[in-house]
């Protein structure tokens, strides 16, 4: 069967709206593998490096942490090798594909969130078709690796997540609970104590029920810019109808399971954190924050609720920056975009603080981005840097931002708990 276009053809319409087809899944073969969390990761940007790769390639011989982030000597040589294991696995049985197309519903619950959603192959779409709305910006660095990463590899390796807000009880919300109730495909719990389930969605009526109700959402990317980028740029380069006109999703309906938002922290590798705070005099107020990292993080969310603050770390203790100068602010924000972009903490990190007053350029040798507080803190301290704790921004500020077609700077925001990789792939070959 062709999985792109048939089931759906049967039942969505003209309208403009979120289209997910079924896929046949490639998953682990638990017989193959020490165990299904032992081969799970964290998505590719979430891993912290160099600790937190080898920790992953040592959990398992087979942790996917191989095929999203594979070593080598130079780009071509990893992708190349990303290739290679994923053929190599698949001859092994290690990973095996579904019989049929299906849809997956995805549970994760844990530190007390639950979370369940659908996981498909996404029909791509323009940013001017309003269907699916990106509310960051991305590196052309980062973009290029993944893509081909995928053209090389003819695989989504892990799902972008994706928000929308349902309507009324029914459509796919209805399929997602009873399906819950059946026997999952797979049930495991990963190390940071989170429990996943996985279940296949093949009845036709029970497809068609998604299909009609998702044809009247638009989505939010709640994580995966870059990737998304990459599915785009991969269509463009396969303009003939087929797999690439499709890409790896997971869709949250967040008016049901809201999501988490959290902060991206900075990490100036260069900037010794004694330079940094010395520039901002006159700047914005500095304040040292005595205690450890929770109480500073408080003091920081009391901050943030007044105006622009940031939190530095990187000698051993913590400094609270916030009053920015308005002077240096108009000088330094451009003024033909909405008045919530300008105030961005992000906004006014990256226009003010790391392009005027610090001049640092955002290259990958100068700036990390890290999602994990504590890990930030100690790489700084560990490098002489500086790290930039930031406060995260609420949902519906992203959404809104995102209607409009504005996008915030890169890294701004982290949803979650985001979807491990490793459970379910896509294979484009397969397709």
């Amino acid at each position: 069967m062709n999985t792109y276009g048939h089931a759906a053809d049967d039942v969505r319409d003209d309208a403009a709206g979120l289209r997910l087809a079924p896929f046949r899944g490639l998953r682990y073969v638990p017989e193959r593998v020490g165990s299904l969390a032992a081969v799970t990761s964290p998505p590719y940007d979430v891993v912290v490096r160099p600790d937190g790769l080898l920790h992953l390639e040592s959990a398992d011989p087979h942790n996917i942490v191989r095929l999203i982030l594979p070593q080598a000597v130079t780009a071509g040589t990893r992708h190349r090798k990303a290739a290679v294991t994923l053929d190599r696995w698949l001859a092994d049985g290690v990973l095996a594909p579904d019989p049929e197309p299906a849809l997956y519903v995805y549970e994760q619950h844990g530190d007390g969130i639950l979370q369940r959603g659908v996981i498909g192959a996404l029909e791509l779409s323009t940013p001017a078709e309003g269907v699916v709305l990106p509310h960051e910006d991305v590196m052309p660095h980062v973009v290029e690796d993944r893509a081909a990463l995928m053209r090389t590899t003819a695989a989504n390796l892990e799902p972008l997540l994706l928000t929308y807000v349902g309507g009324e009880a029914g459509g796919a919300d209805a399929v997602i609970e009873r399906t819950v109730r059946r026997e999952p495909l797979l049930s495991t719990t990963t190390e940071d104590g989170f429990h996943h389930r996985l279940w296949s969605v093949t009845d036709p009526d029970e497809l068609a029920a998604i299909a009609g109700d998702l044809s009247g959402h638009q989505a939010l990317i709640a994580d995966g810019h870059h990737r998304w980028a990459t599915y785009l740029r991969l269509r463009e380069e396969h303009r003939a109808p087929g797999p690439w006109n499709y890409g790896l999703v997971l869709l949250i309906d967040t008016a049901r399971y809201p999501l988490r938002v959290r902060s991206i922290h900075r990490l100036l590798n260069r900037l010794p954190l004694s330079e940094a705070l010395a520039a901002l005099d006159g700047h914005f107020r500095v304040r040292r924050i005595d205690g450890p990292l929770p109480t500073a993080l408080e003091a920081l969310a009391s901050a943030a609720a007044d105006g622009n603050a940031f939190l530095l770390a990187g000698d051993g203790g913590f400094h609270l920056v916030d009053r920015p100068d308005a002077a240096l602010l108009d000088r330094t924000i451009r003024t033909d975009r909405p008045q919530a972009w300008r105030t961005l903490d992000a906004t006014v990190l990256h226009s003010t603080l790391l392009e005027h007053v610090w001049h640092i350029p955002d290259a990958p040798e100068d700036i990390s981005y890290i999602h994990d507080t504590e890990a930030a803190v100690d790489q700084a301290e560990r490098r002489g840097g500086t790290a930039v704790l930031m406060h995260p921004v609420r949902e519906d500020v992203v959404r809104d931002l995102a209607r409009q077609g504005v996008t915030m700077p890169r890294k701004s925001t982290s949803f979650g708990p985001k979807p491990a990789t490793g459970l379910v792939l896509r294979s484009l070959a397969l397709d």
